[in-house]
């Protein structure tokens, strides 16, 4: 098993990305659908954060409201932590399943974990082994416009979020490929063609 971790700011296109490896053979780990899973109708997870957080946080048809939660925590560490005390836990247990089952495979793996970055950059070890980081990279106005554009954002939101993450200098230390998505989508497919090809000459974790 190969094992690569991706990460790349918001509006840098991570995701896209990630499709495109995943189009071309790869096992995708994506912790934003897991976290999505673990926080569905019924669930613990979500229990727990409504009698953290309040009924608010959920909408008329019962299930999250992902708006309300991002309100109250962008600007609360505190309950920025509490969330993550929550969340984090079974979504790094159903990580770990899911990498226990393709364990000994010769599948690549890619783990699109928006966080992967923050730790590593902090010099702490990874959660998760891996084989090599893909970082993909997109220039802030870039990656603006495609916020403002594509999802709705207004500027200044869109770059409050970007401030908010790790700067480009920082993810791009950690990076062992660098995706240059700062182009046309003909250039992005050449981009994840020659970074698949990279990630399929990485040493499996068992050599």
């Amino acid at each position: 098993m190969i094992t690569v971790g991706l990460t790349g700011g918001i509006g840098s296109g991570k995701s896209t990305v990630a499709s495109g490896f995943a189009l071309r053979g790869a096992a995708l780990i994506d912790a934003d659908a897991i976290v999505r899973e673990q926080q569905a109708l019924g669930s613990p997870v979500l229990a727990e954060m409504v009698e953290r957080f309040g009924d608010h946080i959920v909408a008329a048809d019962g299930t999250l409201d992902r708006g309300s939660v991002a309100a109250i925590v962008f600007n609360d560490p505190d309950a920025l932590a509490d969330l993550n005390a929550i969340t984090h836990p079974p979504v790094g247990r159903e990580i770990r399943r899911r990498l226990g089952e393709l364990e000994g495979t010769d599948r690549l793996v890619v783990l699109d974990i928006p966080l992967l970055g923050e730790g590593l950059a902090k010099g702490q070890r990874p959660r998760y082994p891996t084989s090599g980081i893909l970082v993909v990279d997109t220039p802030t106005d870039v990656a603006v416009e495609r916020l403002v554009t594509s999802r709705g954002f207004s500027a200044d939101d869109a770059r409050a979020r970007i401030a908010a993450q790790l700067s480009r200098h920082e993810r791009l230390g950690i990076a062992d490929w660098v995706l240059d998505n700062s182009g046309g989508l003909d250039e992005l497919e050449a981009a994840i063609e020659a970074a698949f090809n990279w990630a399929s000459a990485l040493p499996h974790l068992s050599d």
